[in-house]
């Protein structure tokens, strides 16, 4: 935790009334250098046959892209969020706490969680959780950030006075790469972590004060300013604002007891 604030009250406070916030964050990551982007590189990835379930959907931006083929069931904490998730057509929706899943023992084939677990303040008991729901040889895919993802963005923070914007996620409740394969071990089998490669080549500055305002809130025409000047100086020496990431699929097996 940092700060006193909860991961889940800072995801609330971001999440549970909007979706801009999430759709400002997956607009910068149009930018990424990889012609192969993230959800075609993770649909070729999941476990799609079955009964499949994802956990913290948001706006179900990966069934835009990816089929499934069997029984899709989508669920979030967010009212927002729910909302645009019925949409997906033939999606099944329910509005839950990732921790406590409203199924019985062994109901589903495969459990997708897709940058979701920073935003729990007990990801362990949301994996044992997955662990339950998952029949015995089920499959789970999770994603989840390295500490040094988008680390150039946090130089932002100092020139418009707002330090917190090097607050990342993880801070919370320590999901990341480096931590969570072992966390998933302790409930699963056959565990392997896979890194997505890409980075960010950014040419303008408006994706990037987006992307800090869905973070902090409406920048003020200071801060904008400042930011502004600092993202074009970087545009002007090299061409682009660069932003490195580091994103990993972790995924594992339910064993049989």
């Amino acid at each position: 935790m940092t700060g006193g604030v909860t991961a889940s009250a800072r995801a609330t406070s971001q999440y549970a009334t909007t979706t801009g916030n999430l759709t400002a964050r997956m607009a910068l990551h149009s930018y990424g250098t990889n012609p192969h982007g993230w959800f075609g590189w993770l649909g070729e990835r999941l476990p799609l046959g079955g009964d499949v379930l994802e956990v913290g959907a948001g706006t179900g931006e990966l069934w835009q892209r990816v089929s499934h083929r069997g029984r899709l069931i989508l669920t979030d904490f967010s009212p927002a969020m729910c909302a645009r998730l019925r949409e997906v057509p033939g999606a099944g929706v329910l509005r839950c706490d990732a921790a406590r899943l409203p199924f019985r023992a062994g109901a589903v084939d495969a459990v997708i969680a897709n940058s979701t677990l920073y935003h729990l303040d007990d990801p362990d008991a949301a994996l044992r959780d997955f662990a339950r729901v998952l029949r015995p040889g089920g499959r789970l895919a999770v994603a989840v950030n390295g500490r040094d993802h988008m680390a150039e963005l946090n130089m932002l923070g100092p020139v418009i006075g707002c330090p917190d914007l090097a607050v990342r996620f993880h801070d919370q409740n320590d999901v990341t790469a480096e931590t969570t394969p072992a966390r998933v071990a302790a409930h699963f089998t056959d565990v392997t972590v896979e890194r997505y490669p890409d980075e960010l080549a950014v040419p303008a500055a408006e994706p990037i004060l987006a992307y800090i305002a869905s973070m902090i809130g409406p920048l003020t025409a200071a801060q904008e300013s400042a930011a502004r000047t600092a993202i074009e100086a970087r545009i002007d020496a090299e061409g682009t604002f660069r932003v490195r990431k580091h994103t990993v699929l972790i995924s594992a097996t339910r064993g049989s007891r």
